[in-house]
């Protein structure tokens, strides 16, 4: 007999999962201040913490890739909400830095578990064109979850609500897509039959997906880095910190809406590298501006970077197709780990930044607005690179014609 599937309630359940990922983010982001002051942490100590976060992602993502057949998604998703619960509940009851450490892992594993188990959970629930559009719905809810989030930690902050509190907030997804799994029966997974992992490992060889290897590692520190660290370092430009997270998560949800017309027009490598010059002045113009020119920063900063990790995964997917799902796992998860391994960096440059500025004499929020410039000039190599290396993939793949679907 056959079971009935409830395809409405699987993507909702997804959607709230990848909503909890996203308030998990912004929140975070939100409370990196007052962690900070209450635990009396330096900025190289917050940049660990945010380590964690985008360490346990990667590694639950990867593993969660190679497993999805045999576990199955409705056990990775349980994984997930085990992990997402206790780190936000660390979270809230951590008495200090290593607890900080310890909350924040989990709560990456849960984040990587959800990516891990929803992308195909969808592919597999639907089928044809409006896989497609499922998915394109489906992706909409990171930059739309972070938008929710920022005004949420922007509006509790502003009202006196402590940390904790908004750590509470992002169990309400979390049970919420919990209760719609509960009980359902998920779809059979589709296995590839024609592609092996050792056929897999060998396209993950070839030059060209190196190269997207390394650019991704990259990419992902120029969007993440100044989104995660924007509470510190843009807390006395006369803009609001969280504003900015927010305008710049609507306007990446809006731009990733209409990728496909973007990337027909400009192609995969057009896209790319201009993106990286967009991303280049926005994190220029972040240095060197306050007040409500920031936002203006904010605007082209976020078309810089709302194209880079649908497209760059995009290119896996249509040049390097035999590296198939693990491929676009395994870029996906040197996304997140590079993003780990540059925040102690990212830290470390804000503290070194204040003791230089503090030796001038600078003080109160004159030496923090300088500090956090200082840092964005640093940040700006990250798209520097970029642009290089991205003219050399357009003239590499200038010959190949790849229609690429929005995602």
């Amino acid at each position: 007999m056959k079971q009935t599937i409830n395809k409405s309630a699987l993507f909702s359940g997804s959607c709230f999962a990848l909503i909890t990922t996203a308030f998990t983010f912004s929140i975070r982001a939100g409370i990196l201040p007052q962690l900070g002051a209450q635990f009396n942490l330096t900025a190289e100590q917050l940049g660990f913490i945010n380590l964690m976060f985008f360490l346990g992602f990667p590694i639950s993502m990867i593993i969660g890739g190679l497993v999805y057949h045999t576990f199955g998604p409705k056990n990775i998703m349980k994984a997930a909400f085990v992990a997402h619960t206790l780190g936000i509940l660390l979270t809230i009851f951590a008495g200090g830095y290593t607890g900080l450490l310890i909350s924040t892992l989990f709560i990456g594993f849960g984040n990587g578990c959800t990516e891990a188990a929803c992308n195909p959970l969808i592919a597999d629930t639907y089928a044809g064109p409006k896989m497609n559009k499922m998915l394109n719905r489906f992706h909409m809810w990171f930059p739309g979850g972070i938008l929710i989030g920022a005004l949420i930690s922007k509006f509790m902050t502003d009202f006196g609500l402590g940390w904790q509190a908004q750590m509470w907030v992002t169990m309400i997804p979390t049970v919420i897509y919990a209760v719609l799994f509960y009980g359902k029966t998920f779809v059979t997974s589709k296995e590839e039959t024609n592609v092996s992992l050792g056929d897999n490992f060998k396209a993950m060889l070839s030059p060209l997906y190196i190269f997207i290897f390394l650019c991704m590692a990259l990419t992902a520190i120029t969007e993440f880095g100044p989104n995660q660290w924007v509470s510190v370092i843009m807390s006395n430009s006369g803009a609001s910190p969280m504003l900015i997270l927010a305008l710049t998560s609507g306007l990446m949800a809006l731009g990733r809406f209409f990728a496909g017309p973007v990337v027909k027009t400009l192609g995969q490598t057009g896209v790319l590298l201009t993106s990286a010059v967009l991303a280049a002045i926005g994190i220029y113009m972040f240095s060197v501006v306050t007040g409500p020119l920031a936002y203006v920063a904010t605007v082209i900063f976020a078309l810089g970077v709302c194209y880079f990790w649908p497209v760059m995964v995009g290119v896996v997917a249509q040049r390097v197709p035999r590296s198939g799902a693990l491929g676009m796992s395994i870029v996906g998860g040197i996304g997140m780990f590079s993003t780990a391994i540059f925040q102690p960096f990212i830290g470390s440059w804000i503290d070194s930044a204040r003791a230089a500025k503090t030796a001038m004499g600078l003080t109160g929020a004159q030496l923090e607005l300088a500090a956090g410039q200082d840092t964005l000039v640093k940040m700006l190599t990250f798209p520097s690179i970029l642009m290089v290396l991205f003219i050399i993939l357009f003239f590499w793949q200038r010959k190949s014609v790849v229609a690429v679907e929005a995602h």
